[in-house]
């Protein structure tokens, strides 16, 4: 069974599948399209934060038509040493939120969830029912998985959406609480008021290991919560386990996953923050340019895609460097100290860090003053070779 053909199927309706049908919907709506989710909703069960900064003019318009949270009175982190204000404001954008934007501003032609696909090559897609159909050039966004060519450890979270009896009293966003236990890993708990009496806590772990131990972090966010005075009913939860990469033969990584002819884009494609996974930033900026790049030349679309993510990769590699340096050069219980030190550096650095868009001048001041572990111990980390980022 064959179905009607299409100018673009992209395929994997999370993140980077759903913000690149909105840009090209937008900037090449001549363009036909279809938007392909194996689930029965776009976007998973996740939760995507930003930086006001993050985004420049085009990028914040892209957003426009979801519903996301919102404060304008700047954020905090707490470490045991310090804790710090920042002017920064902040965003979220929940995945159900997600879900109902898309539905609202694609055509409903293009909204194929419920279809999970089987099969993938340069002229379209197969669907799990037999279904076929023909695409010019197809967008793979399917999500990322374990490899055996990219070294790093994991950023381990299960959050909780909270309804409290009384005013929970956080003011802002807490990006980072690491004044918690630090139990052989870096850890905090983000906080997000999401209303007077309703919070989202999510206890977050940089480790080595990919385990996600959920009666645990169900068990410490309770702990947490408790300390705070707060009597809480759980409305939502989410969990993630997310790599962080820190090195590898990136043109190895992509080889094992590319079918020829297809576009290989978002996570899967490595578009990604290799330490923080903060993905909004660089998942709106891909959008709007792989949508520039179809309403000129849909044909070379693959190519461009491929440039660019190696691209990426080169201008990412300082991030990777500093991901070694916390697993490999610090001992688990100290690694909050890399952090801790960090947040005392200009906050305009911060903000390009967490958006990936570090200077020069940026990278050198990170570096500088005394190390966060002996400088022999960070320089033999940095030639060793991680462990690959392949779970069992």
């Amino acid at each position: 069974m064959t179905s009607t053909g299409l100018d673009v199927a992209i395929v994997g309706g999370g993140l980077a599948g759903g913000l690149l049908a909105i840009a090209l919907r937008r900037k090449a709506s001549e363009l036909s399209f279809g938007l392909f989710e194996a689930g029965e909703s776009f976007g998973g069960n996740h939760r995507w934060s930003w930086f006001e900064g993050d985004l420049d003019a085009d990028g914040t318009a892209l957003l426009d038509g979801f519903d996301k949270a919102q404060w304008p009175g700047g954020n905090e982190v707490r470490f045991p040493a310090h804790r710090r204000r920042l002017n920064s404001d902040y965003r979220s954008l929940d995945s159900r939120d997600f879900d109902a934007g898309l539905r609202r501003e694609l055509p409903q032609e293009a909204i194929r969830t419920g279809s999970r696909v089987m099969g993938i090559d340069e002229a379209g897609i197969t669907l799990e029912n037999g279904e076929r159909i023909a695409a010019r050039v197809v967008i793979d966004c399917r999500d990322a998985g374990p490899s055996e060519h990219l070294t790093g450890g994991w950023q381990v979270f299960l959050g909780q959406h909270l309804r409290t009896s009384s005013p929970h009293g956080i003011e802002r966003p807490v990006i980072m609480d690491a004044t918690v236990e630090q139990p052989g890993a870096y850890r905090f708990v983000y906080l997000l008021p999401l209303g007077p009496d309703e919070i989202f806590v999510e206890d977050t772990y940089y480790a080595d290991s990919p385990a996600l131990d959920a009666p645990l972090l169900r068990d410490r966010i309770a702990a947490y919560a408790k300390e705070k005075g707060w009597q809480a009913e759980l409305v939502h939860e989410e969990t993630g386990v997310l790599p962080v990469i820190t090195g590898g033969d990136f043109a190895a990584y992509r080889a094992s996953l590319e079918t020829p002819g297809v576009a290989l884009a978002g996570a899967r494609g490595g578009f990604v923050h290799p330490l923080t996974s903060y993905t909004m930033p660089i998942a709106v900026e891909n959008a709007l340019a792989i949508a520039d790049a179809a309403a000129r030349d849909l044909s070379g679309l693959p190519a461009f895609v491929e440039a660019r993510a190696h691209e990426h990769w080169r201008r990412t590699a300082y991030y990777r460097m500093l991901g070694k340096m916390l697993f490999q050069a610090a001992i688990p219980e100290e690694r909050y100290r890399v952090f801790e030190r960090f947040y005392c550096l200009p906050e305009p650095l911060i903000e390009r860090f967490y958006a990936a868009r570090s200077s020069r001048l940026d990278k050198m001041r990170i570096l500088t003053g005394k190390p966060p572990v002996p400088v022999t111990r960070a320089v033999k980390a940095l030639l060793g070779k991680g462990a690959p980022l392949v779970q069992g």
